[in-house]
């Protein structure tokens, strides 16, 4: 999961639901576990977590953990769509929550974060369409700038 070749690359993660294991794998290599990769890590890893409400938030005590100990190497933001509104008002899925950091992610991604996507095969319509209009207000072509992500294998 981990680009391993630069220890300072930005790492994006957008999880609903059960799709949190495979990153719980990764913060706890980056920010438990003694591991090489985890000594070497410089970049900042960012968790969009997206569930129906707090009761089902999966591994909280592990991810605040990670905050506390490692405040700039570890971001996290949930989207609760039965808590939360969107910023129209609607409920708050994972694809509103990573728009709300359009900006940030985008610029990471420029500069050479990776991210990776797992969870209901349903929420990718929905982050797709984001990233579509998000790109297009930016005045990129989306086909293209998803092209150049995943020739640069940033695209997981």
């Amino acid at each position: 999961l981990m680009p391993e070749h630069d220890p300072t690359t930005d790492s994006i993660m957008v999880a609903t639901g059960t799709g949190i294991a495979p990153y719980r794998g990764f913060i706890r290599r980056l920010f438990v576990e003694d591991t090489p990769a985890g000594n070497a890590y410089k970049g900042q890893a960012w968790l969009f977590l997206g569930v129906a409400n707090s009761d089902a938030l999966l591994y909280d005590d592990e991810w605040q953990a990670a905050l506390k100990d490692y405040p700039e190497n570890f971001r996290l933001d949930y989207a609760l769509s039965r808590e939360q509104e969107n910023k129209k008002g609607g409920k708050m899925y994972i694809q509103d929550k990573v728009e709300e950091y359009a900006d940030e992610v985008f610029a990471k991604l420029d500069a050479g974060a990776h991210i990776y996507f797992c969870g209901l095969k349903g929420m990718m319509p929905g982050i797709q369409d984001m990233l579509k209009g998000v790109a297009e207000s930016k005045g990129l072509v989306y086909d293209e700038w998803l092209k150049g992500l995943k020739k640069n294998k940033q695209w997981h």
